[in-house]
């Protein structure tokens, strides 16, 4: 499946963002569906701006914004309306790498589907069945089209793959240890995990990232994963950087800071 979206990927997410200056970063873990944790996380950071009024707050949504819960279609109208009143940047992730292949291969749907695809095209008002056969999985790559308003798909299009400030680097998945951040393969990029956790490699900058649900964030000297599995545990989080400092914002939960 990851040779299937080399070629989609040189066409998508190649903006990539690099400021040098520090601000007030807000950075948000995987979504994967559940419009009320969105609804609810972004309440947080907005009653912690009004709080602490930061100089320049910036939102960083870390890719996985669809699949496994019921709400893909209305997690997408939600950041694709936020990013139009605040300070944002909403990064490509790998289920959205892979609704964008689905569209131009059908028959890729037969992996998709195995991690909450199907619940994305349900989401837009089609009735997959459990197994989609060749027929059925080209049909539904053009119903999704003409479900999908072009607001959607102008946004899913748009997602950049990384994005640097500061001394931090936001990616969804993670990075190759060993290989300059501005070398790095977008499947990496999208897809790494093992290599990447177990490093204790300074890799440059901090990489924020999320791809890999963990019970709790992982607040570490060369990465912070702020991936706790929201569509399984409903605590979706979000992990505010000033400087040095990291503190933590979740549904469900106080905020708890680190230094």
């Amino acid at each position: 499946m990851r040779s299937l979206l080399r070629r989609m990927v040189g066409q998508t997410g190649d903006l990539e963002h690099d400021e040098g200056d520090e601000a007030c970063i807000y950075a948000v873990g995987d979504i994967h569906g559940h419009a009320d944790l969105l609804h609810e996380i972004c309440a947080r950071i907005d009653a912690d701006i009004r709080k602490s009024r930061p100089a320049r707050p910036i939102q960083v949504f870390l890719g996985d914004y669809i699949d496994r819960g019921p709400d893909s279609r209305d997690v997408i109208a939600m950041l694709d309306q936020r990013r139009r009143t605040h300070s944002m940047v909403c990064l490509l992730g790998n289920h959205e790498a892979c609704l964008l292949e689905f569209l131009v291969n059908p028959d890729m749907l037969a992996q998709w589907r195995q991690f909450g695809g199907l619940q994305t095209l349900m989401s837009y008002g089609l009735t997959p069945s459990l197994n989609p056969d060749a027929a059925e999985r080209r049909a539904l790559a053009q119903q999704l089209v003409r479900q999908m308003p072009p607001a959607h798909l102008a946004f899913l299009r748009s997602l950049p793959i990384t994005y640097s400030r500061g001394r931090y680097f936001f990616v969804h998945a993670g990075v190759r240890p060993g290989v300059a951040l501005k070398q790095q393969r977008k499947e990496d990029l999208l897809w790494i995990r093992d290599d990447f956790l177990v490093s204790e490699d300074d890799f440059g900058k901090v990489v924020v990232h999320g791809h890999t649900p963990v019970q709790e964030a992982e607040l570490l000297r060369n990465r912070i994963n702020v991936d706790t599995g929201a569509y399984a545990t409903g605590r979706l989080t979000c992990v505010k950087l000033e400087g040095a400092q990291r503190t933590l914002l979740m549904t469900g939960n106080r905020a708890a800071r680190h230094g």
